[in-house]
């Protein structure tokens, strides 16, 4: 470790350093602790690193280099008990907490020597690291909730984590490399060089992280979209597809209602009006049943209810379709198909027939239009985020996007979604406000 001209960074601003900056991302994503706890849980890291740095204070090369990992998984530590995620999402943050923590030390030291003597009266030392540190993290902090998708779970993934990882090590080796070793072509052999250089490295590393952060997250946010988007264009095309269907069968049901009177004018066996009872009954499954009075909604439950039909579900609807009337075709079908295929797939996994059952209203309350889908389901039901989790291997990387597409819908016409699960009854319920009202 160098020390002539210029003295190192205080133990404990470092430690300080990164507490903060540890701080800055678990208030910038989604917490399990806050309040009391978060408080509590904080207050003794910052006493841990805190001591365990100026305890450690004036080791070798090796066991500096040993002792600083250590550090780093005390902050990655910290950052996991306080946010929600995985590990990776821990890890994620707590690098990023190492390298800002190091730019401020660096920066705050470095403009401190410029100014001041290193004996100046601790007030002023006191005084002028809070300023530094706050203005820094405050910052950063403003930065990081500048983001869409701010207080949201991570869910960073091995790729990310590598990137993340990569950038840490290049940064902190090329930052520290005076002083671990003059003599190579990368050092600097003056300590006020050496402070400059880390500074102007950890700068740059700050920099890179953040960049990367946005770009990650508006590259996750983009995927998120065009898959929502995509959700909703399948449901609209289903509808036009069900549409064309459900009209080739009413006009075949209609030929046949005719067919059957004639046939029934004519003296035939018994046998044979049997026969054509059992006909009609067996072709009213394809009549459109549904009248709600929007053609659109008509189209949609007379679909699903075919589909129900098939597996043996119950499906009891209630709708009032006419107050739907303001609410775009594609808007409609991403609500009533995406809802109600989540039924029809949760119910099929039953295996008693008389347990499927789906439950559809839409009715007016008040200046609201509510439209409430329940269905029936056993087992365990695991929530993230505020979505039922999918039990198809397949679908994990595509957890929860018809809830989503149904919100992001919702959204537009400044309405609000809940979702709630209660003595084996799963319930999805949307509010939106009533047009003109």
């Amino acid at each position: 470790m160098m020390g002539k001209m210029l003295p190192d960074i205080p133990r404990f601003y470092t430690a300080l350093a990164e507490w903060a900056a540890c701080m800055v991302y678990i208030l910038s994503v989604k917490r399990k602790l806050s309040g009391w706890r978060l408080a509590v849980v904080s207050a003794i890291l910052l006493t841990v690193q805190a001591v365990f740095l100026v305890v450690t204070e004036g080791m070798g090369n090796f066991l500096w280099l040993v002792c600083m990992a250590v550090a780093v998984l005390l902050m990655i530590g910290f950052v996991a008990l306080c946010i929600k995620g995985s590990w990776m999402d821990a890890v994620y943050c707590g690098l990023q907490a190492f390298v800002l923590a190091e730019f401020a030390a660096s920066l705050e030291w470095q403009i401190y020597l410029f100014f001041f003597e290193e004996n100046t009266s601790w007030v002023i030392s006191l005084g002028f690291l809070i300023l530094s540190y706050g203005v820094i993290f405050l910052f950063m902090w403003w930065l990081l909730n500048r983001q869409k998708n701010v207080k949201l779970v991570l869910n960073i993934t091995s790729n990310e984590l590598f990137a993340v990882i990569l950038i840490t090590i290049s940064v902190f080796t090329m930052s520290n490399l005076s002083f671990l070793q003059v003599s190579t072509p990368f050092s600097s052999r003056f300590s006020d060089g050496v402070i400059i250089v880390r500074t102007m490295v950890d700068f740059a590393g700050v920099a890179m992280m953040y960049a990367y952060h946005v770009q990650r997250t508006e590259i996750r946010t983009r995927r998120e979209l065009d898959v929502m988007q995509s959700a909703l264009r399948n449901q609209y095309l289903q509808y036009q597809q069900s549409k064309e269907s459900i009209d080739l069968i009413n006009y075949k049901y209609h030929d046949l209602k005719h067919q059957i009177a004639v046939l029934r004018e004519e003296k035939d066996p018994e046998k044979k009006n049997e026969f054509l009872d059992q006909m009609e009954e067996g072709i009213h499954l394809y009549e459109a049943q549904n009248k709600t009075g929007n053609s659109v909604v008509d189209t949609i439950l007379t679909s699903k209810s075919v589909a129900c039909e098939k597996e043996g579900i119950t499906f009891n609807c209630v709708a009032d379709g006419k107050l739907l009337d303001f609410m775009d075709v594609a808007d409609i079908c991403s609500i009533l198909g995406n809802a109600l295929d989540n039924a029809i797939e949760c119910e099929k996994k039953i295996p008693e027939p008389e347990k499927r059952l789906i439950h559809m209203a839409v009715f007016a309350q008040k200046n609201f239009v509510i439209l409430r889908f329940e269905n029936y389901f056993q087992g365990r039901l695991d929530m993230k985020e505020g979505i039922p989790l999918t039990t198809k291997k397949r679908e994990k990387g595509y957890h929860g996007y018809g809830i989503k597409s149904i919100k992001y819908t919702v959204k537009k016409y400044e309405g609000a979604i809940s979702l709630s699960a209660k003595d084996n009854w799963f319930q999805l319920k949307i509010l939106i406000p009533r047009q003109g009202s």
